[in-house]
């Protein structure tokens, strides 16, 4: 996929067998410091009952990112050109397969831009997932100060190993003892493992990147952005009990009363015990997959 300025943007799909038999899409936007083809084993349930599963690298991610030295760094209104990086490969998606149901689903920093999708432009979709995601939350507008600063000492291009750890610097404490940085991801240590050996995965980001991030959170916890979202459409939310990025289920919780009292009609949120923040690389993975199909079918 070509964007309008000419970035390559890579996508994955994953299509039935029969692909003419498709019955509905499944669209995926994944998470900071990973790539969309983690989600092939997600994908590979999903054909099996005919849909068709699309995702893209996200800009400074995966092949689209083009090279490892490249990660991390998304370019002047990155998460900007995210949104409309979602909202053409929507686009494209809609023209391939007409006239049949169409979700969208983002994981951690994919469920954000989705949340953002949602206020701004949700009516061509038939109903959102959302998987470790997060409520309302403080300290943006120090972490945007820190960006802003670093930015101007050391550049937008900078890779902020402070910014970093004011992210993700805590998210291991409640796992102690641990095993290795990322053991807060999943209790299974063979995914944190393939994690870490991933060279796609878990890079530092740029001073620029979390400057926008933190834009981005600011901008979808307005509450005068929640009036753009669609009360017809379906949610869906799930997430790991002990997910830190969730803030152990509470923040997941927040977001879920905030959709029900704007008025969405069909909010279901699931919160799993023991899990962690990646809950379709958990132990009990297979259960997570098979639910989520089951809402999917249910809303088809």
């Amino acid at each position: 996929m070509t964007d309008p300025l000419g970035t390559q943007i890579h996508v994955y799909a994953w299509l039935p067998d029969e692909p003419a038999g498709v019955k509905a899409v499944l669209q995926i936007t994944h998470g900071m410091c990973e790539t969309a083809e983690r989600y092939k084993r997600l994908a590979a349930l999903l054909t099996r009952f005919r849909y068709a599963v699309y995702a893209h690298d996200q800009r400074g991610h995966g092949l689209t990112a083009g090279n490892v030295e490249r990660l991390g760094h998304t370019g002047k209104d990155g998460f900007r050109h995210m949104l409309q990086d979602i909202q053409q490969l929507g686009g494209i998606v809609r023209d391939r397969h007409p006239d049949i149901p169409h979700f969208l689903m983002g994981h951690s920093m994919g469920s954000f831009l989705v949340q953002r999708v949602m206020e701004t432009d949700g009516g061509p979709y038939t109903g959102f997932v959302l998987s470790g995601t997060n409520g309302p939350r403080s300290m943006l507008n120090a972490g945007k100060a820190v960006a802003r600063l670093q930015g101007a000492l050391q550049g937008e291009s900078h890779r902020s190993v402070l910014l970093n750890a004011m992210v993700f610097g805590s998210y291991n404490r409640s796992f102690a003892p641990t095993r290795t940085r990322f053991d807060w991801l999943s209790r299974d240590p063979k995914e944190v493992d393939k994690y870490i050996e991933d060279p796609y995965c878990g890079a530092i980001c740029t001073t620029s990147f979390f400057y926008d991030f933190f834009s981005l959170l600011q901008d979808i916890q307005n509450p005068g952005s929640y009036d753009g979202i669609p009360r017809d459409k379906p949610v869906y939310l799930f997430s790991g009990e002990l997910d830190p990025v969730g803030e152990q289920g509470k923040g997941v919780r927040r977001l879920e009363d905030i959709y029900r009292s704007i008025g969405i009609k069909d909010v279901e949120c699931r919160l799993y015990p023991n899990g962690r923040h990646e809950m379709l690389n958990e132990m009990n993975r297979d259960e997570v997959m098979t639910e989520l199909l089951d809402w999917l079918e249910r809303h088809v």
